[in-house]
């Protein structure tokens, strides 16, 4: 273990180092909303991929009955607007990327778990963070 939370994954990302966080202010993202695309047990989504959100990537999920971009505020949450920062579920990711709508995503931030259903090679591809 990393030390983290009881009950959480290893928090490594999908290059094998330290999670780094997804963002760092407005919105909090996560699923335990502190930032970080962490995951555990109890995340049945698997929202592990720390994506920059588009317009484009906004209306894809609507479309799928997933609405990011309305704001809900009795659950605190203010709604997406392009260029946030937000921890995706993998399987929504992977649809998006096979529907060519997918985000940008930041593999420093992306859970290692993302591995489980989206390849590697597609994460680096839409890389933003990559030199």
């Amino acid at each position: 273990m990393d030390g983290g939370p009881p009950g959480r994954d290893p928090a490594l990302n999908v290059l094998g180092q330290p999670l780094a966080p997804c963002s760092l202010g407005e919105p909090v993202t996560g699923f335990y909303r502190d930032g970080d695309c962490a995951t555990g047990p109890d995340d049945l989504g698997r929202h592990v991929v720390c994506a920059r959100v588009t317009g484009e990537f906004l209306e894809f999920s609507k479309r799928q009955g997933n609405d990011l971009s309305t704001p809900v505020p009795a659950f605190g949450f203010p709604g997406l607007k392009p260029g946030d920062r937000w921890c995706l579920c993998a399987a929504r990711w992977k649809e998006a990327l096979d529907a060519g709508a997918a985000p940008r995503v930041v593999l420093m931030a992306t859970h290692r778990k993302a591995l489980e259903i989206v390849d590697l090679d597609d994460l680096k591809r839409h890389a933003i963070d990559l030199s």
